[in-house]
């Protein structure tokens, strides 16, 4: 951090705090120089992920997209979609990934409510996958009841 004064690019952070209301930091620094004191803040930048859909278009992430998906899925089952969907909101900003593909969410969807609860996992699977008819439905079930053994 150069010093407003003499333009030395060397301080010592004297106070750090965060601000009220703010995604920033206050930090009071005093040149190591001319020891003159000045404010700095720093600005937690945060992004929003870009998903590449099926047809090729993109967009911004959307929780509720997610969360309305997964209430659909998890109704009348034992499942909090909301956490569910959190938990997934807070693994693809963790990647730090600009962009993320919508068959990527929803296989983190699926892994997510595969160990939480059988019912809403075909549900959901069945239509993030497409099932196009009842054999590849069976087959999904099938395998579900093979991995449990």
């Amino acid at each position: 951090m150069k010093c407003p004064s003499c333009g030395f690019d060397d301080s010592k952070v004297i106070d750090s705090r965060p601000v009220e209301e703010s995604n920033s930091i206050r930090r009071r620094r005093e040149c190591l120089k001319c020891h003159i004191r000045f404010t700095t803040y720093e600005i937690i930048d945060v992004y929003q992920p870009v998903v590449l859909k099926k047809d090729g278009s993109k967009e911004l992430f959307d929780k509720n997209k997610l969360l309305t998906g997964l209430l659909k899925a998890c109704q009348k089952r034992p499942v909090n979609a909301e956490q569910v969907a959190d938990e997934i909101e807070a693994s693809l900003y963790n990647t730090m990934r600009r962009e993320v593909t919508s068959q990527r969410i929803g296989e983190l969807a699926m892994e997510k409510l595969k160990a939480l609860d059988a019912v809403a996992y075909v549900r959901f699977a069945s239509v993030h996958r497409e099932f196009k008819d009842i054999d590849t439905f069976m087959k999904e079930i099938s395998d579900l009841q093979n991995n449990d053994k």
